[in-house]
């Protein structure tokens, strides 16, 4: 009988993590190899080009464009604020001056004759790379990076939005079945919030305003993420988003408890710091949400989960509808192929649900839980 493999979340106490930190473009590394890091320390940083800006200066002055050079007022290379004056006219016999001024402050890059445009660089940003979790650097990438070992607690979600963050775990709720609710919140700063089944948008709201760096739930309806992000979630990679509190999901949207071993595990690990990251692709070259907790090594490796396989009674999810976010096990593995709805000839498994109900799911649909 052929055997299935199926990518899995990963849910596990102790593992060996090897973390790649690199900058978006080519900068300055700032660590060495063997060098113990913590989740703030600066890995690598890059001094990135200001955004430019362009003056329609010779339009709104009502100049032809090789005029304007003899209107302006600052010079190729002077730094300007907002609201200096770039350029003026005098206007007929002096009266009814015209003037443009700098939308921003910067540096004058150009003055064009050709387009009569003055083109104005906002001051360069630093950017930083940190290492995100505690750890040990094993390798330095030559000016991007570095990568950082590190073992401790991992648990991948399904879906979040947010980038990466640190904060106190915290239980927002006494079970993985429980709402959680405003009221329920207490006190938030700083605090990675492990919710149960579902939360409403005005729970997220007060959260995220209480200053919450995380909140891990089951599940959300898509109308609460809409309204929590601002907009509606597309195919493409997620954490990014202009949100001040990373939201993750472990299973699904809906309303869907928490799995419990997944709840454990994080209750287990209540007033540790977390590193939380919402960051999620789906397609090729799949990214998972993660919460990573650190913790010293106990000497000698951590040991890894073997390689799990699509086999009778493995834990699995169910990832397409009609029975999307659905936890069961794997009660049988026809080996025919089957026709579905799409006219494909597959092969499908016979699954288990919690609910008691068993249904027949194409192999591909279905995601192993790591136990």
């Amino acid at each position: 009988m052929p055997i299935a493999y199926t990518p899995g979340l990963r849910v596990t106490g102790d593992a060996v993590l090897h973390l790649e930190r690199r900058l978006p473009m080519k900068g300055e590394v700032l660590v060495s190899p063997g060098e113990a890091v913590t989740s703030e320390t600066a890995v690598a940083r890059v001094e990135m080009p200001g955004n430019l800006h362009t003056v329609r200066a010779s339009q709104l002055l009502n100049l032809e464009p090789r005029e304007l050079v003899g209107h302006m007022v600052v010079k190729v290379g002077e730094a300007v604020e907002t609201g200096t004056v770039l350029a003026r006219t005098q206007g007929l016999w002096g009266l009814f001056k015209s003037e443009v001024k700098a939308p921003v402050a910067g540096t004058v890059e150009e003055v064009s004759l050709t387009s009569g445009h003055v083109r104005i660089r906002e001051g360069a940003r630093r950017v930083e790379v940190l290492a995100h979790c505690a750890g040990r650097v094993t390798e330095v990438i030559p000016d991007e990076g570095a990568v950082i070992e590190t073992r401790g607690a991992l648990v991948q979600g399904i879906f979040g939005v947010g980038g990466e963050r640190t904060g106190v775990v915290k239980l927002a709720v006494s079970s993985p079945e429980a709402r959680v609710s405003a009221e329920s919140l207490g006190d938030c700063q700083g605090r990675v919030l492990v919710a149960g089944a579902s939360v409403d948008g005005e729970t997220l709201r007060r959260a995220a305003a209480a200053g919450a760096a995380g909140l891990v739930v089951g599940a959300i309806s898509d109308e609460v993420l809409r309204e929590y992000v601002g907009y509606d979630i597309g195919v493409a990679i997620t954490g990014r988003e202009d949100v001040s509190m990373t939201l993750i999901l472990t299973e699904g949207f809906g309303e869907l408890p928490m799995a419990r071993r997944t709840w454990e595990l994080l209750a287990s690990l209540e007033g540790q710091l977390a590193s939380v990251n919402g960051t999620t692709q789906i397609r090729a070259g799949v990214i998972r949400p993660e919460i990573i907790v650190t913790r010293e090594a106990a000497g000698g490796e951590a040991a890894e989960a073997p390689a799990q396989i699509l086999q009778i009674g493995a834990r699995v999810r169910v990832i397409r509808e009609p029975y999307f976010g659905a936890l069961g096990r794997v009660a049988a593995l026809p080996s025919e192929l089957v026709e579905i709805d799409t006219e494909s000839r597959v092969r499908i498994a016979s699954i288990a649900l919690d609910g008691g109900e068993t249904v027949s799911v194409p192999r591909a649909n279905l995601e192993l839980i790591q136990e």
